[in-house]
């Protein structure tokens, strides 16, 4: 049975622990309304994006010219390039391994094909350079300060390589932000660029036309997928750090509970037994 100076050493240290979990819990619930106020903000201009790419195809479309760009060119996938957007940090909870699986079986159910990947953040980025990846490029520390800059970078890089047909296809992976308590594990397509086919008629008054604003647009919207989707995984990682944290703090209240009722129950056996000893002393010397 542990002494009662190895007990009370036990509970100082959970307390230490609780005090910790606690202050990262307080820090990510800052960011965390940072970084919703952020998604929330962005989340009218990506489905605006969409709409006007949508409607300047139908627009295109409608002119009978066939709109032709190397961001809308359908290839075979023979070649794939992945973005994976993970967290810098730990404590999380699940939030890392779930997109490190998800990046898994995506690479495990195109054996067929070759997979490359842009990994965003240092979790996934420190994983798969272990198992010998095949990896194009690797940015840490974008999460610190999320900026249009960074995801404008890995576009580009994107973008390129597609237009030039060194990848066929570019998929993005990420946690999708939809409240504290819960996250969506999202896999997107950014390359080629799906427009859709059916869009509600708008009559725009265009000074270009269609396929010259159809190539100023699809560049955007590339850009404005992995900039949403980075602030997306920012919020979500933030929920879910808040998350762990809390039940962390409440694991460790309770674990303090069970520790200090123990260490009663030793120094309650400690102090019957001394009076027991006592007793018999006494009886001992009648």
């Amino acid at each position: 049975m542990p002494s009662l100076i190895d007990i009370r050493r036990r509970i100082r240290s959970v307390k230490s622990t609780q005090q910790i979990t606690k202050a990262m819990k307080m820090v990510s619930g800052a960011k965390l309304r940072r970084a919703q106020d952020r998604v929330l903000s962005a989340r009218p201009y990506a489905r605006m994006m969409h709409d006007l790419l949508s409607n300047v195809a139908a627009a295109a479309a409608r002119t009978g010219d066939g709109v032709e760009h190397p961001l809308l060119a359908v290839r075979r996938e023979e070649r794939i390039q992945l973005i994976l957007l993970t967290a810098d940090r730990g404590l999380a909870g699940a939030f890392n391994t779930n997109l490190i699986k998800a990046a898994q079986q995506f690479v495990a159910g195109r054996a067929e094909a070759q997979v490359e990947m842009i990994l965003v953040g240092r979790k996934g980025a420190d994983f798969f350079r272990k198992r010998n990846a095949r990896i194009t490029a690797e940015k840490i520390g974008i999460f610190n300060k999320i900026r249009y800059a960074d995801a404008q970078e890995v576009a580009k890089v994107v973008s390129q390589r597609f237009a030039d047909g060194e990848v066929d296809s570019v998929y993005l992976i990420f946690n999708e932000f939809k409240s504290v308590m819960a996250q969506k594990l999202t896999q997107a397509r950014v390359l080629p660029i799906e427009v859709p086919e059916k869009a509600r008629a708008v009559e725009y008054i265009l000074e270009q036309t269609p396929e010259q604003l159809l190539n100023g647009l699809l560049p955007r919207y590339v850009e404005g997928m992995i900039y949403q989707a980075l602030l997306e995984s920012s919020a979500a990682e933030q929920a879910a750090r808040m998350t762990a944290m809390d039940a962390a703090t409440s694991n460790a209240a309770d674990v303090i509970d069970r520790l200090t009722l123990f260490m009663n129950r030793v120094r309650q056996a400690s102090i019957t037994k001394e009076i027991i000893e006592i007793v018999s002393g006494a009886a001992a010397l009648e």
